[in-house]
């Protein structure tokens, strides 16, 4: 996993919420919308990345919530 942000992953037949780099998740879900809602807000509060994984554990998308030091120009 990344350096630093909120991942959703799948665990079994539900998705979890788990910080990088730590072995405890954050909480488990039914489905993965849920998951990435619970995931975007705290990658929001946190101005962290947020990563979406697929069912075959691959990042499929990712958004960011931090401050971009390099903002595009015009």
């Amino acid at each position: 996993m990344s350096a630093k942000g909120q991942h959703v992953v799948p665990n079994g037949g539900k998705w979890s919420v788990r910080k990088a780099g730590a072995s405890r998740v954050t909480g488990v879900y039914n489905t993965q919308k849920e998951a990435v809602d619970k995931a975007r807000d705290i990658a929001k509060k946190q101005h962290s990345e947020l990563y979406i994984h697929g069912r075959d554990g691959r990042i499929r998308e990712r958004s960011s919530y931090g401050k971009d030091p390099y903002p595009p120009k015009g």
